[in-house]
């Protein structure tokens, strides 16, 4: 008798159990569908474009099952300009990110203290990182350009330039350290300088938040125990920003790798600012090779989530030994 009962429970929960999974399976369905039509599909298309000979003009033609070739990876990696490029891109994205992360951290630390207008000042300080893209490059250009920009009409005639200067066009300026001539890229620091502006606000958000969480008690602690305000900003405020810190600087190299708008609509990827995004553009617009095009976007994939990857062992390999 106790043997049916149990039987009987047993197959309730069983039922129970497979209804509550059709019920779950149905619900995920739509989103599941929409991710592997907008997402995955779209990737495994572009993987398998990488790899064949397709160009614009014949794309209806081409078949899925074509003849796949190592040569669009080969022509890429041998093509002139991509060695340039990628440096390029290296640099824009790891000073790019140094540079947001820098201007982030010290809007959070002058912001911190209470003030009258803080609320609001807090709220400006998101204006770079919320207004549109196309606006805020054309307001850049009309300030940095050599004719009638206020940047040059205020380096003329305040800074003592000897001529304007073509910001956004000038691949590089030679400029006298010690006596030693040093070339520096004008465009693509320029560029740097943009997107460190534009992107500072997301890293402001994320440590004013940190900062906020912290304790207050360790700072008070080391204040009553007389360190200086950069010992206690090494010493206590800063080890409780890394974890955080590490996350933004995650998310900004990759965002910033890839970043495509930003360099297009300030120079067009010409004076030395030719990024690997923009390079992929040309191919597939000016050229339309779109294998060629998708060989490039597979080897820009590749590179960043090798060097992603790096940063993510080492840096969880130093919080393992630290825990």
């Amino acid at each position: 008798m106790t043997s049916g009962v149990g039987d009987d429970g047993w197959r309730v929960r069983e039922s129970l159990r497979r209804s509550e999974a059709r019920a779950g399976l149905a619900l995920i369905s739509p989103t599941l569908v929409i991710v592997l039509v907008v997402v995955v599909v779209p990737i495994l298309w572009t993987v398998l474009l990488a790899f064949q000979r397709v160009r614009l003009l014949n794309l209806r033609s081409a078949d899925l099952f074509d003849p796949l070739t190592l040569d669009n990876i080969q022509a890429v990696l041998g093509s002139a300009g991509f060695v340039e490029s990628l440096v390029t891109t290296l640099a824009y994205a790891v000073l790019g990110t140094g540079s947001a992360i820098v201007v982030g951290l010290m809007a959070a630390l002058a912001l911190r203290g209470a003030f009258r207008g803080r609320t609001g000042t807090r709220a400006a300080m998101l204006l770079p990182y919320v207004a549109p893209v196309v606006a805020v490059t054309f307001v850049w250009r009309t300030m940095l350009n050599p004719q009638f920009g206020v940047v040059n009409e205020w380096g003329v005639r305040l800074l003592g330039w000897d001529s304007p200067v073509a910001f956004l066009s000038q691949r590089s300026a030679q400029v006298s350290v010690s006596g030693i001539e040093i070339d520096i890229p004008v465009a693509l620091l320029t560029v740097i300088a943009f997107e460190a502006w534009r992107s500072f606000p997301f890293a402001f958000l994320f440590l004013t938040a940190r900062l906020q969480a912290a304790p207050a008690m360790l700072e008070e602690a080391a204040r009553v125990d007389g360190a200086t305000p950069s010992q206690r900003f090494r010493y206590v405020i800063l080890p409780q920003l890394m974890p955080t810190i590490a996350v933004l600087a995650v998310l900004r190299f990759i965002w910033t790798f890839n970043s495509f708008d930003d360099i297009y609509l300030l120079t067009g990827g010409g004076a030395g600012t030719e990024v690997i995004s923009v390079r992929v553009f040309d191919f597939l617009t000016a050229r339309g090779d779109i294998g060629m095009a998708s060989a490039q976007a597979l080897v820009l994939a590749v590179i960043l989530a090798v060097l992603v990857g790096l940063y993510l062992r080492r840096f969880a390999t130093r919080e393992e030994v630290s825990g």
